[in-house]
């Protein structure tokens, strides 16, 4: 669902877009740091936040870290 909110904030597309991984905060709703795949050997690091239910809202990217590898952990940024 935030495919298009990177894209848009990159100004590209991407072809392959696989979440490999992904870990979870809660606050008041939940951030989610997703390990991206976007092509053979790209990665990125989202965090996505999802509000609680009652409001209605989708889930928004909030940041997010280019260049990195399968092997990069996936930390709080």
């Amino acid at each position: 669902q935030v495919k298009p909110q990177f894209e848009s904030k990159e100004n590209k597309t991407y072809d392959t877009f696989k979440a490999i991984v992904y870990r979870t905060q809660v606050v008041a709703g939940i951030n989610y740091f997703i390990k991206v795949q976007v092509c053979n050997e790209n990665y990125v690091h989202l965090r996505v936040f999802e509000s609680l239910p009652h409001e209605n809202q989708g889930p928004s990217l909030v940041s997010f870290q280019t260049g990195k590898t399968r092997d990069d952990p996936l930390t709080y940024f």
